[in-house]
């Protein structure tokens, strides 16, 4: 309903607040700061108030509509007038509930207890849960054998906004999944079975998911208004630069929304962002981990990375007027990793790696990652196993290898081994 944005007096903004800013906002939820550690000799309060009007949070006091409270969480300061101005956000919002009709809530997580099966924590939002209820969350269902506080004490109920683990689930059901209490077992059955079907349907047709592909479809239907966009370069200047470039191609059919914009490699948390935002994310000159790689095709996120920032503008206009050429897909065949470096006379620098991944290939096309960042772009010059030329060598072994045209390596570096394919699109 509302988000409550910790902001260390003594810090200020960081890269993490610039990124929970863009989350609450995603979700339109209005934001509450809580400027915390005021207590400390080196707090500036003021400093994070106007590093915050960077990103259109103005105080009230400064004549904006932005709640800000300076509190010590330890010092216990300022915490009353803090969960006031929630209290005063919540009833000019009209949020209310009734306790006294069937429970309503969210999941917040699910796990598997050892002792006690699936269990999830649920934020109760309308109505009182009770110990015995049938209960219909997400594609499972249950009935609920206990409900524990947040001391972990067994409690008999819960009214709204409060907090409970429960307990008697037939799954673990996922975060954000919604909580209805209903009449009986079959009833909860039929509608666990029928949610279940359709997410299986959704899944096999990926309606939900948005690609430069789908795009112009979606225009043509009125599906899409807006493309969201997630950027990260792996430098201000580039971000900068890119970012102008994009919000410049924004048409009376589409607008381009660059949701959030960042320097670093493409992380788990970009991901969820654009899955709560179904945003397209461009990474220039950076790329995902592995990780991030599988999080993403579990999200159903697309993910697109350049090298030049013309490439990126031609991509989105021709995705927006429906004439994208074959896609020319990048296939990763393998990743090595940078054990140590030899110096050889008459060949220079050697890289003796370890595959960590797939298999590396000689002659392959090849980057340099340095941190998830692209360092250099070539192809694997030579390829050998102890002495031995190879034509590949695949995950878990040994090998030396040098890049063309590149020496300055160095230990703890990446060399991903990848092939280009072209498909023909079809929209």
């Amino acid at each position: 309903d509302i988000a409550i944005l910790v902001v260390a007096a003594n810090d200020g903004v960081m890269p993490q607040t610039i990124e929970a800013i863009n989350h609450a906002r995603a979700a339109n939820l209005p934001i509450i700061v809580a400027i915390n550690k005021i207590d400390l000799p080196e707090s500036n309060p003021d400093r994070v108030m106007t590093q915050l009007t960077e990103y259109g949070l103005l105080a009230e006091e400064w004549g904006g509509d932005t709640v800000m409270c300076k509190i010590s969480a330890k010092k216990n300061i300022g915490l009353d007038d803090l969960l006031e101005m929630v209290i005063l956000q919540a009833e000019t919002m009209e949020l209310k509930a009734n306790p006294n009709t069937k429970a309503q809530g969210t999941i917040i997580e699910g796990s598997i207890d050892k002792g006690k099966g699936p269990v999830a924590t649920v934020l109760v939002q309308n109505g009182t849960l009770k110990v015995g209820d049938t209960v219909v969350v997400g594609k499972t269902w249950g009935r609920l054998r206990a409900l524990l506080n947040e001391k972990g004490k067994n409690i008999k109920s819960a009214g709204p906004s409060i907090p409970v683990e429960v307990v008697g689930l037939e799954a673990v059901p996922d975060a954000g999944d919604h909580l209805q209490v209903v009449e009986d077992e079959k009833m909860a059955r039929q509608v666990s079975e029928a949610r279940t079907a359709k997410a299986r349907h959704t899944r096999i047709n990926s309606g939900s998911r948005q690609t430069l592909e789908s795009l112009f479809a979606d225009l043509q239907n009125g599906v899409a208004k807006d493309l969201n966009l997630l950027v990260k370069a792996e430098s201000h200047g580039s971000l900068q630069a890119l970012t102008q470039s994009l919000n410049k191609l924004s048409t009376d059919e589409v607008a381009v929304k660059i949701i959030h914009s960042g320097v670093g490699a493409i992380s788990e948390t970009d991901v969820m962002l654009a899955s709560a935002s179904k945003a397209i994310i461009i990474g220039f000159n950076v790329r995902p981990g592995a990780m991030v790689k599988r999080l993403a095709d579990m999200e159903e996120v697309e993910i697109r990375t350049y090298r030049i920032i013309y490439e990126v503008i031609e991509h989105i206009k021709k995705a927006m007027s429906g004439l994208l050429t074959p896609d020319i897909e990048e296939v990763v065949l393998g990743k090595a990793e940078v054990r140590q470096v030899f110096k050889i006379s008459k060949i220079g620098k050697v890289a003796g790696c370890y595959v960590t991944e797939g298999k590396v290939v000689r002659g392959g096309l090849c980057r340099l990652l340095r941190d998830d960042v692209v360092i250099y772009e070539s192809t694997i010059d030579t390829l050998r196993r102890f002495k031995d030329d190879a034509r590949e060598v695949l995950e878990g072994f040994e090998c030396g290898l040098t890049i063309t045209n590149y020496a300055d390596l160095q230990e703890g570096d990446v060399v991903e081994c990848y092939q280009k394919v072209e498909h023909q699109r079809e929209l």
